[in-house]
């Protein structure tokens, strides 16, 4: 396997930029995920790391090699497509093997590969079956076998599980991250799911109109978002954004929000944009009697062990996670609480987070 390194990577087509100055590390034996919606460049990224796209501009190292340039088959990398691309008029075992005899392998190894990687994929007792016949989830182990039997450098995923049903797609989540922990395979992998990039990914680059906004682990990108896009895009019900006017002298301590006063970690330096957002997750906020932000209950989702209840505020609808053993009634009138530490403060022009939730060790100390 081997590290990819992306440098300043561009791709026009005519006026139209699909990926604006990419930079991003894929370390050596990592799952690393580009999370964004449809749209926003992350397959058009995926498609010149493999060689099927030239790039406009930067460079793309795969192994400490600069492959910018070079033909797909000359990278040594293994491609996984949404759809699956298997021969219907070949079985499993000739399926897999297919690569390898392409290559002009003797047959005895490619028995023993396709063998080995069967068994890795558990599906050994599938071998002799038309692939025609197999369920969803068979079908893209099969696929997964034909680009692992390769042994390349790397595999790229372009969102191989977006055709499976719910149950199939969370069933090949597990195992896809589990296969990863068992052969250490450098994997770039292209989803627009947020549920399968925070359950595998040991880190993720967030897309949004061909700028990745943030690249970090999953417990980065949910706890410290760089953006408001990304704190909007992750999460399920995503952050809540609170608008107030006017900016933050160093040293404030305290924010006003539809007239309640809001304690946040000591601010540092003045910032001073005329809009501003203070973000904040549903678990993070609790009722309180004696808080001055109210708002009335619009509704509630169980979720058995929690329930999230939406409160119409004048500054709109607020998601709280609470415990489900609280009662609430619609028109109810609440007050919110919102933990100061795991608040974030953003600029409503450009987006940017000017503090994110946990912003230092010292904060976070203090906080637990």
């Amino acid at each position: 396997m081997a590290e990819i390194r992306v440098q300043n990577l561009r791709k026009a087509f005519g006026a139209f930029v699909a990926v604006q100055d990419s930079n991003f590390v894929v370390e050596d034996g990592e799952f690393f995920v580009m999370l964004g919606p449809s749209g926003c460049g992350k397959t058009t990224t995926l498609r010149m790391i493999a060689g099927l796209e030239l790039p406009t501009g930067g460079q793309i190292l795969l192994g400490g090699e600069d492959v910018t340039m070079r033909r797909a088959r000359e990278r040594d990398i293994a491609f996984v497509f949404q759809l699956f691309a298997l021969y219907p008029h070949m079985n499993v075992r000739k399926n897999i093997g297919f690569p390898l005899l392409a290559q002009g392998m003797p047959s005895a190894e490619i028995r023993g590969r396709v063998e080995e990687t069967a068994k890795l994929l558990r599906i050994d007792h599938l071998l002799d079956k038309s692939v025609s016949g197999l369920a969803g989830g068979d079908r893209q182990r099969v696929a997964l076998g034909r680009a692992i039997v390769r042994r390349p450098k790397c595999f790229l995923m372009d969102e191989p599980l977006g055709t499976l049903d719910t149950e199939f797609r969370d069933l090949m989540v597990h195992e896809l991250r589990e296969l990863h922990n068992r052969i250490h395979a450098t994997t770039v992998y292209v989803t627009h799911d947020q549920m399968e990039a925070m359950s595998m990914a040991d880190k993720i680059a967030v897309m949004n109109h061909g700028v990745i906004e943030q690249f970090g682990t999953p417990r980065e990108i949910y706890d410290r978002p760089a953006t408001m896009f990304v704190a909007d895009f992750i999460g399920s019900p995503p952050m809540n954004f609170l608008g107030f006017g006017g900016g933050l002298a160093k040293g404030a301590k305290e924010i006003v929000v539809q007239g309640a006063k809001v304690p946040v970690p000591e601010v540092r330096e003045d910032v001073a944009p005329a809009e501003m957002a203070l973000g904040i997750r549903p678990e993070h906020i609790r009722f309180d009697d004696g808080s001055k932000l109210r708002g009335a209950i619009y509704g509630t989702e169980y979720l058995g062990t929690t329930q999230i209840v939406a409160v119409e505020t004048v500054d709109g609808i607020i998601k709280a996670r609470v415990p489900a053993g609280i009662h609430l009634s619609p028109g109810e009138q609440v007050g919110l609480t919102l933990s100061s530490a795991r608040l974030s403060l953003f600029e409503k022009g450009s987006g940017r987070a000017v503090r994110t939730a946990m912003h230092d060790q010292a904060a976070e100390a203090r906080h637990g």
